[in-house]
């Protein structure tokens, strides 16, 4: 009985992530069509209209967006309707954190050798963290609050989108070779998955 179990166990394990992959992708991809097709429809009718069409626009509409933002005009009007959302008190704090939530997945405004292994104090402990904010932008508030010798360093829980924003001093961080993306991904992943070294893949 025990074998059978361990195998049903490592089954799972296998096709879980699959099913779970697919079916977010299959959601994004109905709720993309659902909401476009009927505006491709009305321009081009029934007849010219094939399944499919809504998501190579929207993929389109997204590269175009994109590459627009090179221009300051432009990327200060895409960034507007963001502006408005965080106005509001209702939207503010759930685009907040869909907004930080993306771009702390996507290790934006993270700098190359901001990931860091951060030893506690009087202990032999190591973490893994991202280096966020250092001491001396005046126009930051969290930097404000900084000494001189600290930092202030995020760190990713695991099977978690979140974490703990701690500032220590410099002396108790040590630069890792790493992009914060993949110690995101090491992280929340417990350390389980493959952990490729990309550098010595590539």
């Amino acid at each position: 009985m025990k074998p059978i179990i361990q195998s049903f166990l490592k089954g799972l394990a296998i096709l879980l992530p699959i099913i779970v992959t697919v079916f977010l992708v299959q959601w994004l991809l109905v709720t993309i069509e659902d909401w476009l097709s009927p505006i491709w429809k009305a321009l081009l009718g029934e007849t010219y209209y094939f399944p499919g069409l809504a998501f190579i626009s929207f993929v389109v509409l997204a590269v175009v967006i994109g590459f627009s933002t090179r221009w300051r005009f432009m990327n200060w009007l895409w960034q507007l309707p963001g502006v408005m959302m965080n106005k509001l008190p209702l939207l503010r704090s759930l685009y907040g954190t869909v907004n930080d939530v993306f771009e702390m997945m996507s290790g934006k405004d993270f700098a190359d050798e901001s990931v860091v292994l951060v030893t506690l104090p009087n202990s032999d402990i190591r973490l893994i963290g991202i280096v966020t904010k250092k001491s001396g932008d005046n126009g930051d508030r969290l930097s404000k609050m900084l000494g001189a010798d600290q930092v202030a360093v995020f760190l990713p829980m695991s099977y978690n989108v979140g974490g703990y924003m701690i500032m220590v001093p410099k002396d108790c961080v040590q630069s890792i070779d790493m992009k914060p993306a993949d110690a995101l991904q090491m992280t929340i992943s417990a350390g389980l998955g493959k952990n490729r070294n990309h550098n010595a893949d590539s």
